[in-house]
């Protein structure tokens, strides 16, 4: 993971404080709502998310172009498939 990353983004999902399944219901909600090739930048604090959203994108077919940290809190940028 990289510190600070510059990415252009359509939406954002904030899941910081939510355990595991929130933040990947919360993402799979905004995707629905997004067109294809646009990004999401998600924040999340849930220890599991450095596994779960790996694991998400490659099971959703949607790309995870970036991850890095801003302190403790997880930064993922997924594009809509």
């Amino acid at each position: 993971m990289t510190e600070s990353v510059n990415i252009v983004f359509n939406a954002e999902v904030d899941a910081i404080g939510m355990n595991c399944p929130l933040p990947i219901l919360r993402t799979k909600k905004a995707l629905a709502t997004m067109q294809s090739g646009e990004v999401l930048k998600i924040k999340a604090t849930d220890a599991g998310a450095a596994h779960d959203f790996p694991a998400f994108a490659k099971q959703t077919g949607n790309e995870l172009i970036a991850t890095a940290n801003e302190g403790n809190v997880l930064v993922f940028f997924l594009k809509r498939r």
